[in-house]
């Protein structure tokens, strides 16, 4: 009785050891091969099962093993696979594949992926634009100018208003189009498609802030207009909320916001061109806010394209009593009160070798 015992007891321990180390190996296995991210076109002939093609994944490293890959589809009962060519990379695990294998043949070689970086202006993204699609820029300053297409937008996004259509602004969508990375059938998109695909994402950016927005004593048209200039000003900063507290002090005390880069912008100057003419500083243009005729106001319009940070900021700021701020070459932002304090501040900057050039 005792040795029967024994035998069952160490069978139990055999068996628990087994499934232990099966199901370690089973679940290692399906686990991806590498980080490699490089995409590697697989092609899938005409009735083939993925029995037919368990071989080939492993072949062309994909999977880590053929009997983990057949018991995870016999586990699942997954079966459906059609013909075509997919888009794989090795840092996909099983479950990854079979999820790109059952959506079906979607892998499209034509497609092309664009990058619009946060704090572009409209003349950078119509050269971005060009550059990647069948598209002249002259493409994109025409549909920035079609009235019918503009009032369009105006009936389908609830944050696109008529604040669009004035005459004084450079470009009519210039803070509308959301910065991000997107993918288009092919180079023969069509600006309008690009513009409605940037659009829609700033509407689903701009939905999960609605509280805040209608709680806000500004138009959307002026909250992405501070923050286009808060997205500029503070690239290179620690504290964009802080800036955005500057600005609002600025606004509220009937001061000009002073920014340097609505100053550029308002001369169709790119900020590492040149340094600005003294008639370009004076100049009184709706969007220089260093001209005393915007003292206590903001600029026509946005002067780039924001990123949600910006917004967030500008819908959220630093509550504070400064009135001046400087970021140095490693982000850190300093506030001043006064400014005296504010030039002091820029001195000790310049005199330690941190002071920032767009240069």
């Amino acid at each position: 009785m005792k040795k029967g015992l024994i035998i069952l007891v160490s069978l139990l321990v055999v068996i628990s050891i087994s499934i232990i180390g099966f199901t370690i190996y089973y679940n290692s296995n399906l686990k991806a091969v590498s980080s490699d991210s490089t995409p590697v076109e697989f092609l899938i002939d005409s009735g083939s099962t993925y029995y037919d093609v368990i071989s080939k994944l492993k072949d062309e490293g994909l999977i880590r093993d053929e009997l983990t890959f057949k018991l995870y589809i016999k586990f699942n009962k997954v079966n459906k696979l059609e013909a075509g060519t997919y888009k794989l990379n090795k840092n996909m695990s099983v479950k990854d594949i079979v999820q790109v294998f059952n959506k079906g043949n979607t892998y499209n070689p034509d497609a092309i992926v664009i990058t619009f970086k946060e704090g572009l202006h409209m003349r950078s993204i119509a050269k971005v634009i060009a550059s990647n699609t069948n598209n002249s820029e002259e493409d994109v300053y025409e549909l920035l100018k079609d009235k019918e297409y503009l009032n369009e937008l105006i009936n389908k996004y609830w944050f696109i208003d008529k604040e669009i259509l004035d005459d004084r602004i450079y470009y009519s969508l210039e803070g509308y189009l959301y910065p991000n990375t997107y993918e288009f059938k092919n180079k023969d998109v069509s600006v309008k498609d690009i513009f409605n695909t940037m659009l829609d994402e700033m509407d689903k950016k701009l939905s999960t802030l609605k509280s805040d927005i209608n709680n806000s004593k500004y138009s959307i048209h002026e909250i992405l207009t501070l923050s286009s200039i808060v997205e500029l000003e503070g690239a290179r900063s620690n504290d964009r909320r802080g800036i955005a507290g500057v600005f609002y002090n600025r606004l509220n005390s009937n001061q000009q916001l002073g920014s340097d880069v609505t100053t550029y912008y308002a001369a169709k100057v790119e900020l590492s061109e040149r340094d600005l003419y003294k008639s370009e500083i004076d100049d009184q243009n709706d969007y220089n806010t260093r001209s005393s005729h915007l003292a206590g106001k903001l600029p026509i319009g946005p002067i780039c394209n924001p990123s949600i940070i910006s917004i967030e900021a500008v819908l959220n700021p630093e509550v504070s009593d400064y009135y001046y701020f400087v970021a140095d070459k490693n982000g850190k932002t300093y506030f001043s009160k006064t400014y005296e304090e504010h030039l002091s501040t820029r001195d000790e900057l310049i005199g330690s070798g941190l002071w920032y050039s767009y240069e």
